[in-house]
């Protein structure tokens, strides 16, 4: 068995602490074993290696999450960026393509697919076996993962079907994707389940579909066309069309962690950063990731939460319709992880003259850490040390910059920075166009900053 992790997605129904570039997945608001921090992906992540050591782990993702995916998982695991934001279905044949194709994965094994953010038991991923073994035993085109239902929801799919005699898993009779919430009530009255996210196939399966979307088993052709494939998830691509399905049923805890309202009720701590709150708060979370203070009072069932990209004050269970809302939202977003350190925009204005603008950040860059060698075509920056020390390069050229140091690095200069200690500064851009994507990158060789 190869197992694929779907890592898609920005969840917008976490703002403001998600955004395209730190998508839920990678917040650390949950707890590992020992008590440390972790995100939903290191702890999905750890859950498959305890019960599969051995599996070849395959993670499809967007490249905006690719310095997340290198901090948090320390290149564990292979990933395939997806050339463009699409949904499950492309994402799921572009990771087939690349075990098909690039790994040589032979059209007999079996491939599990499973969402990044359920909070479940490690049973959950003992389940995998089964749903392969099910697969085997039926003959079935896919094998899906059944929940029971605790309420008529409109955001899962709902499997009904009968059990096979002597057996551990059932046959599927109809199967119905988000359907809307009359119709889910109706559902769940008649022993419905919710469909877990989980799609367990042959190889073979999967690569028909690929032949029958670009053609031909080609990882390179996939990627190609990645455009031009149908943007639909993959229940509605092919899991509502399938007349070959089995389910086997997962029994134990299992939450979907797209939320406020299900985030919150694993958070072991009420509260986060500069909180101050009154003791007549009922059921409240307060997460805040600025500088100044939040003060919560006299709040029951509420979930505040203020970050650089913006303040969310919401009852718990409103939150979890806040996507439509979210939708209008058009800026930036205003704080990234990357793999060297983070930055937060602290400012966005015009220039007096109309005919430029100008966006201030603060930069920290890890100790033993650089930014790359780049340039860009459409902006100036300055750049003022406030902390630290660092190593600064300008057209092939090394210098040591510290506190109170100014750097003027005009447009189409080759700059970089790096530091063996940490080194903080402001970065100030001067131009017509200040956008991330107006960067050019090269190579250099720092050698060990940490020696």
């Amino acid at each position: 068995m190869k197992i694929i992790l779907l890592s898609g997605g920005s969840g917008k129904r976490l703002w403001p602490l998600s955004n395209e570039a730190r998508s839920k997945q990678f917040l650390k608001v949950l707890q590992d074993p020992e008590g440390n921090s972790e995100s939903m992906i290191q702890r999905i992540y750890r859950q498959i290696r305890q019960s599969h050591p051995e599996t070849e782990v395959v993670i499809a993702a967007g490249e905006a999450q690719r310095d997340s995916l290198r901090r948090q998982l320390h290149g564990q695991a292979e990933v395939v960026y997806e050339p463009a934001r699409r949904h499950t279905y492309p994402a799921i044949l572009l990771s087939a393509a690349y075990l098909l194709d690039v790994r040589q994965m032979s059209e007999d094994e079996v491939i599990a697919v499973l969402p990044v953010d359920p909070y479940v038991e490690q049973d959950y991923f003992e389940r995998l076996r089964d749903m392969e073994q099910a697969l085997m035993d039926s003959g079935a085109d896919i094998c899906l993962l059944g929940i029971r239902p605790t309420y008529p929801s409109e955001k899962y799919g709902y499997i009904k079907g009968q059990a096979v005699p002597g057996s551990a898993y059932f046959r599927v009779d109809a199967y119905t994707e988000k359907p809307d919430l009359e119709t889910a009530q109706r559902l769940v009255g008649e022993e419905a389940l919710w469909n877990g996210g989980v799609f367990v196939f042959r190889a073979s399966f999967v690569r028909a579909l690929i032949e029958k979307e670009v053609g031909v088993l080609s990882f390179t052709r996939v990627r190609e066309r990645y455009q031009d494939l149908p943007y639909n998830s993959f229940d509605c691509e092919v899991t509502e069309k399938c007349a070959s399905l089995v389910c086997v049923m997962y029994e134990g805890q299992w939450n979907d962690m797209g939320t406020w309202n299900t985030l919150t009720a694993k958070m072991e701590k009420p509260d986060g950063g500069f909180v101050i709150r009154g003791e007549d708060c009922v059921n409240t979370h307060v997460v805040n990731e600025l500088a100044i203070p939040v003060v919560a009072l006299g709040l029951k069932d509420t979930v505040v939460v203020a970050s650089a990209d913006g303040i969310l004050v919401s009852d718990k269970h409103a939150s979890s319709y806040m996507g439509q809302y979210v939708e209008q939202i058009d800026n930036r977003p205003m704080y990234e992880k990357r793999q060297w350190g983070e930055y937060r925009v602290l400012d966005f204005a015009q220039c007096r003259s109309g005919k430029e603008n100008s966006l201030t950040k603060h930069l920290h860059v890890e100790a033993g850490r650089s930014l790359s060698y780049q340039l860009h075509h459409l902006r100036d920056e300055v750049w003022t040390i406030i902390d630290g020390k660092g190593l600064f390069l300008l057209d092939g050229k090394i210098r040591e910059a510290s506190r109170g140091d100014v750097l003027y690095i005009p447009k189409g200069h080759k700059h970089g920075m790096a530091s063996r200690e940490g080194v903080d500064f402001i970065e100030v851009q001067l131009g017509t166009d200040l956008v991330e994507e107006d960067i050019e990158r090269f190579d250099w060789d720092w050698g060990d900053l940490r020696g």
